[in-house]
């Protein structure tokens, strides 16, 4: 195994030789494994000390047969590489057990995992469902289906044919593998048809009325919550729909049926576990372009078919070429327009606040003066505060609002108003004075903190946070935590917050929190002239047993 390894590390170096550019010094290539498959990072050291990104032409193989290579060796589950390359043909590899990870951007230092299968979930999944019953018609459904198709054909003086319609074995089977039935109004119309197919395009505002066999893949792909780190997760905050309540926040949820695309990573969805104000059956609109969370669009299918039919009423379409045969039909609105803003970016909070706000994004060219929260008491529905670029002197006025994500510098105040809070899940704390943690004990749905840029009273009463899931801390705080055995005992992730910290140091944070950093694997050799191994030239393998 270590030769194979050595082997392979020689590849990779001839390649980087290989690309090197031009008066190039040195070369370092990292490999890590995330979670979509091997990172690989370069940076090449010229004369004159400039660096510039290297990236390699080939040897992404190589780098991946080492890393598989090493990890065996070795029984790491992840695997960081490290490969340096010079000129004069000398290079090392250092390997390591890939327990920290390097973090850039406003938020700099090292993330530790300390229990890779625990995943944050969004607040919408504790919402009560709704209590109402479903608002769709099957009979009104298909009546206007049908009646919608007449309109379209009228329009466009040609016939739609869709597909034939599922069989009542197929949709039962279809019903078993979501694990809930359609509603009713959806069901009768994929009785009717099997989607749009290609001759209806746009059937659906715009966007193509899916098979149901698609429609069970697509739910399958986008039930499960997409997981792209602590970072992004640990202090994020679903906004509510418009109407408040009738949708759960969450970015995904099971029981979202999707049933129309334009094929963009956009769908209209059935929500079939509504949330307290809504109804079982309602359209939604989902997808990669809903970041903040789903749009509610209206009460049931059956709603939006009509809503299809005014419009054709009203004239607001226009008729155009999806090919050089074929005419189709393009809504000039969608079934639901957004209303207003839920976000204030601004570097004041007016008076007078509007009561859909759901979050408020103080810009970085904000002013450094003070900023008063008791307008914010006429926000009923605040998710979101990021108020670091503004002190606040006083938390009360958001004492008894829904804040889920608070990031603040506090100026000579306390931590009292958010005692007992119920709602708040993360806080990015920044104070000008000691500040005192105690109050947020009896947060029950604190998870997350960052006391990076905090003056704290006492860390220990960290320990007495039993739901504590990330904890970001400097080194020296981190200190006080460890020496004295108080770190909350159900972290799920840490953050060492030194900008200037070396991997070398984040390995021995790691690795007094509990992590198995394990002693690295260090090789090192020569390319001899014609690009082999110059055995002459000892290669030293630290760490590895044949």
């Amino acid at each position: 195994m270590a030769e194979l390894i050595e082997q392979g590390v020689a590849r990779v170096a001839r390649t980087i030789v290989a690309n090197a550019p031009e008066g190039w010094t040195e070369a370092v290539l990292v490999s890590t494994e995330g979670l979509f498959g091997l990172n690989i990072s370069g940076e090449c050291m010229l004369s004159g000390a400039t660096a510039r990104p290297f990236h390699l032409a080939r040897g992404d193989q190589d780098l991946r047969d080492v890393t598989a290579a090493v990890g065996t060796a070795r029984g790491w589950e992840r695997t960081r590489l490290e490969i340096r390359c010079r000129p004069s043909g000398e290079y090392s590899l250092a390997a390591s057990r890939d327990v920290v990870s390097r973090l850039y951007g406003e938020r700099p230092g090292f993330l530790a995992v300390l229990d890779h299968g625990y995943r944050l979930s969004s607040a919408g999944y504790a919402q009560k469902e709704g209590a109402a019953g479903p608002a769709g018609d099957p009979d009104l459904a298909l009546a206007r289906l049908r009646a919608y198709l007449k309109r379209r054909s009228d329009i466009l003086g040609r016939s739609e044919t869709l597909p034939p319609p599922v069989t009542g074995v197929a949709l039962a089977d279809a019903e078993r593998r979501l694990g809930r039935p359609l509603p009713a109004d959806l069901r009768a119309l994929y009785l009717f048809a099997d989607g749009s197919g290609e001759d209806a395009c746009g059937l659906f505002g715009n966007l193509s009325w899916m098979p149901l066999a698609r429609l069970v893949a697509a739910n399958a792909d986008l039930r499960e919550p997409v997981w792209t780190g602590w970072e992004n997760h640990w202090d994020a905050a679903v906004l509510d729909a418009d109407p408040p309540s009738t949708v759960r926040r969450c970015h995904e949820h099971p029981a979202w049926l999707p049933f129309a695309t334009a094929d963009d990573g956009n769908y209209l969805a059935v929500d079939m576990s509504p949330a307290p104000a809504g109804r079982p059956g309602q359209v939604i609109q989902i997808g990669r372009d809903y970041d903040d969370g789903p749009l509610h669009v209206c009460d049931s299918v059956t709603s939006l078919l009509a809503h299809y039919l005014n419009l054709l009423d009203r004239g607001a379409y226009e008729v155009e070429k999806a090919d050089i045969d074929v005419d189709c039909i393009e809504f000039v609105e969608g079934p639901r327009e957004p209303g207003p803003d839920p976000e204030l970016r601004s570097g004041e909070i007016p008076q007078n606040v509007p009561p859909g706000l759901q979050a408020v994004l103080i810009p970085v060219n904000a002013p450094t003066s003070p900023m008063d929260l008791t307008p914010l008491a006429a926000a009923p529905h605040l998710r979101r505060l990021e108020l670091k670029r503004r002190p606040v002197t006083d938390l009360a006025p958001i004492r008894d609002l829904p804040v889920e994500s608070l990031a603040v510098t506090l100026h000579s105040a306390n931590l009292t108003p958010l005692n007992g809070h119920r709602h708040l899940r993360s806080l990015d704390l920044a104070t000008t004075a000691t500040t005192d943690l105690t109050p947020l004990r009896t947060a029950p749905n604190l998870h997350g903190l960052d006391l990076s840029q905090a003056a704290v009273q006492d860390l220990t009463v960290l320990a007495d946070f039993p739901h504590l899931r990330y904890l970001a801390l400097t080194s020296s705080q981190w200190a006080v935590l460890l020496d004295k055995d108080k770190v909350p005992p159900a972290l799920a992730a840490a953050r060492l917050a030194e900008r200037d910290a070396s991997r070398t140091e984040a390995l021995s944070w790691a690795a007094r929190l509990g992590l198995p950093v394990g002693a690295p694997l260090v090789i090192s050799g020569t390319l001899a002239p014609d690009g082999q191994i110059d055995r002459a030239a000892r290669h030293r393998a630290e760490g590895l047993h044949p």
